[in-house]
């Protein structure tokens, strides 16, 4: 193929800009559809906190890379970096520019299943109202008593991919990361409540708070989620979850002064960031030192001591230096 006929292949630009009209490229021979066509599936719009955060991220090129093969090969994306980098806020950034709706999100912790993130039944529920509860004058179905949770929702067959971030995935059991990736490999899971009913279609409710028709209990993607897992660097991975993942470890921001600036800007306006040059360079300096800050802190530093609130130089440094108040030392 000659040069000029190349298409660009960025789907994710990094740039803020929403794209409306982009359509998901075809997928690899080894990741194909699951679900034989999409279904009219309402998505939630992006909520005003999302949208800020987004439209405000600052992606570097490593970080359009990245998630440009990621959206191409469906593969979920591992993101590495130390607390207020920017990890969790990515996913806004990419729902926001490819207008995909409110992520789906998953808080993980030492308790978490993957049986969660799926899908949960109300048996006990389904136990009390059989027979006796009636809705417009109809029994209510098994249906009504199952909801599925991020995951289970973000493989729903949808026309676009749905963004699902799962957090601080390095706080979960042992066992599973493993668990979640072979569900995200093969699409789709199989939920035993309904499939044992033979094919017949109930309608469940999702995370979003939606109702999806599900056929003889499988539910099978038709674009594979875009999802979006962090960790803070806590604890090691096994290979066969690493291999089937892109990872990226999440730049400092404090490495690179200009973009650190360029994030203050783009939250508080050129003007602010101006003012607060000197705080900035020094809170730089003090990560150049070893000690571990997040970006949050440079932001709500700035915000209230350069603001329009009149207080004392004093109060000014002594609240500038509790509101970034080192959160460890660097190994």
């Amino acid at each position: 193929m000659s040069i000029d006929n190349e298409q660009d292949w960025r789907i994710y630009h990094g740039d803020g800009q929403v794209r409306t009209a982009w359509q998901p490229p075809e997928p690899p021979i080894w990741r194909p559809r699951r679900a034989a066509a999409p279904a009219a599936l309402p998505v939630p719009p992006l909520s005003k906190a999302a949208s800020h955060h987004g439209s405000h991220y600052k992606s570097s090129e490593e970080i359009v890379r990245i998630v440009n093969a990621a959206l191409h090969l469906r593969r979920p994306l591992l993101i590495t970096g130390a607390p207020g980098t920017g990890k969790s806020t990515l996913v806004d950034a990419i729902a926001h520019e490819l207008d995909l709706g409110e992520p789906l999100r998953w808080s993980v912790t030492s308790r978490s299943t993957l049986h969660d993130a799926l899908y949960s039944y109300d048996a006990i529920g389904r136990a009390q109202h059989r027979e006796t509860e009636t809705r417009d004058g109809q029994q209510l179905d098994i249906g009504h008593f199952i909801k599925l949770g991020p995951l289970g929702t973000a493989l729903l067959p949808a026309q676009r991919p749905r963004a699902l971030l799962i957090d601080e995935i390095d706080k979960a059991d042992i066992d599973l990361p493993n668990d979640l990736l072979n569900v995200l490999e093969e699409g789709r899971f199989h939920i035993p409540e309904l499939g044992r009913l033979g094919k017949k279609t109930y309608k469940v409710l999702t995370r979003d708070g939606e109702a999806a028709a599900i056929t003889g209990g499988d539910v099978e993607c038709y674009e594979y989620p875009l999802v979006v897992m962090t960790s803070n660097g806590e604890r090691d991975f096994p290979a066969p979850f690493l291999r089937r993942c892109l990872q990226l470890r999440m730049p400092d921001p404090c490495e690179n002064p200009e973009r650190l600036r360029a994030i203050v800007a783009a939250h508080l306006g050129d003007a602010m960031a101006n003012d607060a040059s000197g705080m900035i360079g020094q809170f730089i300096q003090r990560a150049q030192d070893g000690e571990v800050l997040a970006t949050d802190q440079l932001l709500n530093a700035v915000q209230l001591v350069m603001g329009a609130y009149a207080m004392s130089e004093g109060d000014r440094q002594a609240l500038a230096d509790q509101l970034t108040a080192s959160l460890g030392r660097k190994p």
